[in-house]
């Protein structure tokens, strides 16, 4: 026997809103007929359409619905119906915004001119790519002459006092008369000239026929003074409210008496939705938007403009993250308590990169990204490096850079935040734990994918970008985040590289397709030099980028004075001081500049080194608790009588010899300020050279994003969910035999509940037989279910059969069948 035999009752049981259901096949509605509920209508989808259900909206299968019931059941709840909403385009949301002011059920005509007005040639024809986008999404189910949205959509789309529809529509007559007294009612009614009626039912009937009959509406319109039309053309396209004064002016008076305005509150009154929509012609939507907004090349480059630009910006970006990190190796700034880097360390940071806070916190969120810096997670917390930015940094740059924009694709957390407050009226700091904003992937893929439809070297206006984004994903609530973050994807892709004067490069194109885009930046960097050009001003030019040894020695010798296509280094007595603290002597140095530097080395840079190295040195600190000594007693002396040396608590303790109260290395910094150069030296009179070494956390992962609702599913798990249902229906509509005596257990929809040797009997005689029963069954986590199964072999406490809900053969153990029953007559 198979599946397909089984024919299915738990329609006839079901109560659940939205999923309640007359009897029908499991494979659907009788031919030519309407499914009466969406328990129905998904039942009757293939395979392949339930399965895109599940993938489109994958909070479905958080579990996995044991049956279609539930699955429809599932499908109507608020918080999965919201979600799904909110990822209909503009004019999908519009069609279901027009069904929920509709009558329930509506016809397709009727649909199609609440939409079309009937002379909107575009809107008909998008509408039944529409329509289905939202049966696909199960929000629409019903054939075309009794289309239904789901009750919960209705809920939140439909027209209410505290909330107003996106159409613009009030509520309908009859909505509106509800609380009113049947003689006010009756009033009504004979003012617009309608004969009376014997009840308040018959006489809202009455008056809505009226509003919807367009030869009466015209003709009663016709008689109305010209201010109240002026009234009602305030009101016709929304908010359909409006106040009035205890004594309201004549034109009002006009129409609240005709009830062409009807009472909201004491103080509101408010159009029927009848008589806007005769004012509107019949349209729900003052303008829709029934194509998506086309998204032209406003300016077009040439490809290799833009790739060379786009390589520009990348090995900017680079150079800028290391020197970020780099700068945090040794000290780096301490973790806040609620998590997060201080206002006054992302300033540092800015000043040191040369930018604005903003744009530092974006490189210090890319690092972060990207696992090359993290807290170190000791008691005194700080943010170092990681051990990955040591791979890293070895790496070639085109290699770097994929690295980073790997990282900046999928990340959730949002950069520009910084500085805003939370729902609590807390700041957002850089690296803080509240920046993650699940929709940024999104926005930020589909704004690359936007630049990648377009002619390569084409850049679009922002705001057509912009536009075509809110077409498709239009905003339902308060807040406008995508449009925000689809600004950032704009200004963030271009200062890293992945587009170029606004137009996507082809590493970005790489990029987003999947492919490993250092192969096509390799080719546009620099090759990096191995020289500099030392000039006579005491500053060396860096033509391109360094090598690495080079540009780690050239970084201690030298500050940074200028960064760009070449970088500009000077030299001043505390860099080469700096040189000569780690480790460097000045025969070294003039060594390293000789054999680096294109040009003769400068003779003021000469004399700078020497004169630097002669006084360093000269006198040495240890530690006593600390000390001073040097050869020229004079020198201390002088030391001594200088005012500024009074915090160091000095005394003389030998001609050549000062003790300080203070610890070596605030004796050393205090010296260096007053303008002397000394250096530490070990217990052992030898000079120590000060490098200190880098710090680095603990081996630390990149943070993983966080995904926008449920991931979606895979095929693989697709396909067991649809199984999985489709067993579970089998299931639970499968048609007993009632027993004849049917005792008090035997609940429509329960589990069957029979005595272990009736449970026995029952499935010893469907073995002998191959006949299929059904039975109740409780696994050992204590999951209850119903099987449909085909008993082949009973022994030892267990029976082995063909389970008909699983489509494989199964053992269960016979104490944990709750009951047995046999299949009706029309089912074996």
């Amino acid at each position: 026997m198979g599946t397909g035999r089984l024919t299915g009752r738990r329609d006839q049981e079901a109560t659940v809103p939205e999923a309640s259901t007359a009897a029908g096949s499991a494979g659907g509605s009788p031919a030519g007929s309407s499914p009466r509920s969406l328990a129905e209508a998904l039942r009757a989808r293939d395979d392949a359409a339930l399965a895109a259900l599940l993938r489109a909206r994958p909070d479905l299968l958080g579990p996995v619905p044991g049956d279609v019931t539930q699955l429809a059941t599932r499908a109507g709840t608020r918080a999965s119906v919201v979600r799904a909403l909110d990822r209909l385009d503009r004019f999908a949301l519009q069609t279901a915004e027009a069904l929920a002011v509709a009558p329930d059920p509506c016809p397709y005509p009727v649909l199609e001119g609440l939409l079309t007005g009937g002379e909107d040639e575009r809107a008909r024809a998008a509408l039944p790519d529409a329509l289905a986008t939202l049966r696909d999404q199960a929000l629409v189910w019903g054939d075309e002459d009794r289309l239904r949205l789901v009750r919960t959509a209705r809920e939140l789309l439909a027209p209410a006092a505290s909330r107003p529809s996106p159409t613009g529509l009030g509520p309908t007559v009859a909505e509106a008369t509800s609380g009113m007294s049947p003689t006010r009612v009756q009033e009504i009614v004979a003012a617009v000239g309608l004969p009376a009626t014997h009840d308040p039912v018959s006489a809202v009937a009455a008056l809505t026929g009226l509003f919807t009959d367009p030869e009466r509406m015209s003709a009663l319109l016709d008689e109305a003074p010209a201010e109240a039309h002026q009234v009602l053309g305030r009101l016709v396209w929304g908010p359909p409210y409006g106040e009035v004064t205890p004594n309201p002016t004549p034109p009002v008076r006009w129409l609240r008496d005709r009830g062409l305005l009807l009472p909201a509150t004491a103080r509101t009154v408010v159009l029927p939705r009848e008589v806007a929509l005769h004012l509107r012609g019949g349209l729900a939507h003052r303008d829709t938007a029934p194509v998506a907004p086309p998204v032209p090349a406003a300016r077009e480059h040439r490809p290799q403009l833009v790739d060379a630009n786009a390589a520009g910006q990348a090995l900017a970006a680079l150079g800028t993250v290391e020197e970020l990190v780099k700068s945090w190796e040794h000290a780096g700034p301490p973790v806040l308590r609620a998590g997060g880097l201080s206002v006054r360390d992302l300033k540092r940071a800015a000043a040191l990169l040369d930018t604005t806070e903003p744009q530092a916190a974006f490189w210090i969120e890319l690092a972060y990204a990207a696992g090359l810096l993290a807290s170190d997670g000791e008691a005194d917390e700080r943010y170092a490096p990681t051990p990955a930015f040591d791979d890293w940094v070895e790496l070639p740059p085109a290699e770097r850079w994929s690295r980073l924009a790997a990282a900046w694709l999928p990340a959730t957390r949002t950069a520009p935040l910084v500085g805003e407050q939370d729902t609590k009226g807390r700041t957002l700091s850089a690296l803080g734990p509240e920046l993650d904003r699940s929709a940024a992937p999104e926005v930020r893929r589909r704004v690359l994918e936007l630049l990648a439809d377009l002619p390569e070297g084409g850049s679009p206006d922002p705001e057509t970008l912009l536009g075509r984004l809110a077409w498709e994903r239009p905003v339902r609530g308060a807040s406008d985040l995508r449009a925000r973050l689809a600004h950032w994807v704009l200004a963030e892709a271009e200062v890293l590289g992945v587009t170029g004067r606004g137009a996507l490069s082809g590493p970005g194109r790489a990029l987003l397709e999947h492919r490993d885009p250092a192969p096509l930046l390799a080719p546009l960097l620099p090759e990096p030099v191995d020289h500099v050009l030392l000039q006579a001003d005491l500053t060396a030019v860096a033509p391109g980028p360094l090598r690495r040894p080079l540009g780690d020695t050239l970084a201690v010798l030298a500050d940074v004075e200028s960064k760009g296509g070449a970088t500009v280094y000077r030299f001043t007595p505390g860099s080469v001081r700096r040189a000569l603290d780690a480790g460097h002597a000045a025969a070294d140095l003039h060594a390293f500049l000789k054999e680096h530097s294109r040009t003769p080395v400068p003779q003021p840079l000469a004399y700078l080194i020497d004169d630097v190295a002669r006084r360093h040195g000269h006198l040495r600190v240890g530690a006593a608790s600390s000390y001073v000594r040097c050869d020229d007693d004079a020198m201390l002396g002088e030391i001594l009588a200088d005012k500024r040396s009074a915090g160091l608590g000095l005394r003389r303790l030998a001609p050549t010899v000062l003790a300080a109260q203070a610890e070596p290395t605030v004796l050393l910094e205090g010296l260096r300020a007053m303008g002397y150069a000394p250096a530490a030296e070990s217990r052992t009179g030898d000079v120590l050279v000060a490098r200190a070494d880098a710090h680095r956390t603990p081996a630390r992962s990149a943070p993983v994003p966080v995904p926008e609702g449920p991931p979606v599913p895979d095929a693989t798990l697709l396909a067991a969910a649809v199984r999985a249902i489709r067993a579970g229906d089998v299931a639970a509509t499968a048609v007993r035999k009632e027993p004849a005596a049917t005792s008090a257990a035997d609940v429509p929809g329960e589990l069957p509940r029979t005595s272990a040797a009736e449970t026995l009997a029952t499935v010893q005689a469907a073995a002998l037989t191959g006949s299929a029963v059904w039975i109740g069954y409780v696994n050992a986590e204590g999951a209850a279910s119903q099987r449909v199964i085909a008993p082949v072999r009973v022994e030892g406490g267990f029976v082995t059969g063909y389970d008909h809900t699983a489509d494989e053969v199964r053992t269960y153990a016979l104490h944990r069948i709750t009951g047995v029953a046999e299949l009706a007559d029309d089912q074996v």
